[in-house]
């Protein structure tokens, strides 16, 4: 019998109005049954923009994860809590328990911005399962090729040292481009890998845009003349811009790509009133989708990578029209959507 479950059901019928977790978290805040939760143990500043987070998950939070999977983290904003997805940049299974992502403050981005600059140790925020479909095939390739760009290293960085970890002996060339070195992250780490790098045999190419230009397919195939090949075969692996990214999938079917951003189509759409019900109604633009309407007025839909991939976040549409933000597809009532890429199109209903 669990601490969390004996303590659960000596509060039931003493706890009204309050929940037994609003007790439980005076003894422990990592405590829930309601929610995953995590305390950040440490905060470290890896580049004027970046921060390396350590956070200690709580009750059912799981660190079994695949290499270069996310995880969900929801932050406490004045009352609300935000949610935003981030690589994991350690390798699975962790000694210590401990899980570790690494944030950029974006321009646009309220979230990163706010966990670089007041993220402290101490600091509870609520999880999301890891997950992902951007990882290395069992067994691993004999030969692996990675392209990334600025903070896309991250879900790579945890490949790599996963890889290391386990003894892995198979040849991998990576191409890195970033702008500037002095914000360049994990930079020093790909560097000393490429030198002691162990049983992995590992080769990195640094594409430096502060004097050159901008990374593209031709470059790729000039420093990796097989990358056409390894991407046919599931063995070539890109994280980075949009623009890049839409470059390689159309020059090199059958790469893994992994997007940061939703590409936000035909944003001038116009948007309507979403109602949630009794839980409230939100008028928003056609640009916001149905996860941001909810957030707007305190109502916390499920949800994991904010991407479309992971189907966390999918609801029954009552009523009315969405729009599909990535490709413009639109779905009815009736349809069961992805609430974290689909916008109102006029005014649209879900009963929760």
């Amino acid at each position: 019998m669990s601490i969390i479950g004996t303590l659960s059901r000596a509060f039931k019928h003493l706890s009204t109005p309050l929940l037994p977790d609003d007790y439980t978290y005076l003894v422990n805040p990592l405590w829930s049954r309601r929610s995953l939760r995590g305390q950040i143990e440490s905060v470290t500043r890896t580049t004027p923009t970046t921060a390396e987070l350590v956070i200690r998950p709580g009750w059912g939070v799981p660190t079994d994860f695949r290499a270069g999977q996310f995880i969900g983290i929801g932050v406490d904003v004045g009352g609300k809590y935000l949610w935003r997805s981030y690589s994991l940049t350690n390798a699975p299974k962790p000694a210590d328990g401990l899980l570790t992502i690494s944030v950029r403050a974006l321009e646009e981005g309220f979230v990163s911005q706010h966990l670089v600059a007041y993220a402290e140790p101490g600091t509870v925020v609520r999880l999301a399962a890891p997950a992902g479909e951007f990882h290395l095939p069992q067994p691993v390739p004999a030969r692996i090729a990675f392209v990334t760009a600025g903070s896309g290293v991250t879900p790579v960085i945890s490949i790599l040292r996963d890889l290391t970890r386990r003894g892995v002996s198979s040849e991998v060339v990576h191409i890195h481009s970033y702008r500037g070195e002095e914000d360049a992250v994990f930079l020093n780490d790909l560097r000393n890998l490429s030198a002691t790098s162990g049983s992995l045999d590992y080769t990195l190419h640094e594409w430096d845009t502060a004097t050159a230009t901008r990374l593209d397919s031709g470059s790729v195939a000039e420093m990796i003349p097989d990358f056409g090949q390894l991407a046919a075969s599931e063995s070539a692996f890109a994280c980075g811009p949009t623009g890049l990214l839409s470059d390689l999938e159309e020059s090199f079917p059958g790469v893994k790509t992994e997007r940061f951003a939703v590409d936000r189509a035909g944003a001038g759409t116009t948007g309507g009133t979403v109602d949630f019900g009794s839980r409230g109604t939100a008028s928003v633009d056609g640009a916001t989708t149905i996860l941001e309407a909810g957030e707007q007025i305190g109502v916390t839909l499920p949800h994991g990578c904010r991407m479309g991939i992971c189907a966390t976040c999918v609801q029954q549409l009552s009523d009315g029209t969405v729009r599909d933000i990535r490709n413009g597809d639109t779905f009815e009532a009736g349809e069961r959507i992805r609430t974290c890429v689909c916008a109102p199109v006029g005014d649209v209903s879900f009963d929760l």
